[in-house]
């Protein structure tokens, strides 16, 4: 290492999670867009995670072991997540729910963001996100970024956030590194792994 070169080390991983499988679905859109906003900084490693990618089983089917495994993995090896939400009839999509139920401890002691979108901004779907998230032990912070189909959207299908989004995402994404800094050692713990 050259002198006065700063080597920053990443000691938290998190997890973007892209919570729509659908065709036409814009969640990588926005999943990306808070990717290049997160890569900006020198706290973690951000990286996108996509469900539609680990072709999950619903809960209880048989014969996708391999696929849940590598599900399992991933959800382990990741300290926090940015949930990206769409809202479908006042909810999560299936596809989350799934995806979330699939798994227990590996969600366990962990921080999570949320980004939504709908036509009211997604916000009805995060509140549902947030009751399933208690459950699994996994602490979201309060500041959530709420985009809007009608004004963040062109023709609700090309992503064009207003600025100002920027700076909640930016707010979001520090208290998600605070709790997920906090909640590690936890997870190292005796009472952690209750």
């Amino acid at each position: 290492m050259a002198q006065g070169e700063i080597t920053v080390i990443h000691h938290l991983s998190i997890g973007i999670i892209l919570g729509s499988t659908r065709p036409g679905r814009v969640s990588p859109q926005v999943g990306n867009w808070v990717k290049g906003i997160a890569d900006k900084r020198a706290d973690a490693n951000y990286e996108i995670v996509d469900i539609a990618e680990f072709k999950l089983p619903f809960l209880g089917e048989a014969g996708a072991e391999e696929a849940v495994k590598k599900w399992s993995a991933k959800i382990e090896s990741l300290d926090g997540f940015v949930f990206i939400v769409a809202e479908y009839n006042h909810s999560i999509t299936g596809a989350l729910k799934n995806a979330l139920d699939l798994l227990r401890d590996e969600w366990h002691n962990k921080a999570a963001g949320i980004v939504s979108y709908g036509s009211t901004g997604g916000a009805r779907a995060a509140e549902h996100l947030r009751g399933i998230l208690a459950e699994l032990q996994v602490a979201d912070v309060r500041t959530h970024p709420t985009l809007n189909l009608f004004t963040d959207f062109e023709n609700m299908a090309v992503f064009k956030p207003a600025a100002a989004h920027e700076q909640t995402v930016t707010q979001m994404l520090d208290q998600l590194i605070a709790w997920s800094g906090a909640l590690k050692p936890l997870r190292k713990s005796p009472v952690g792994q209750a």
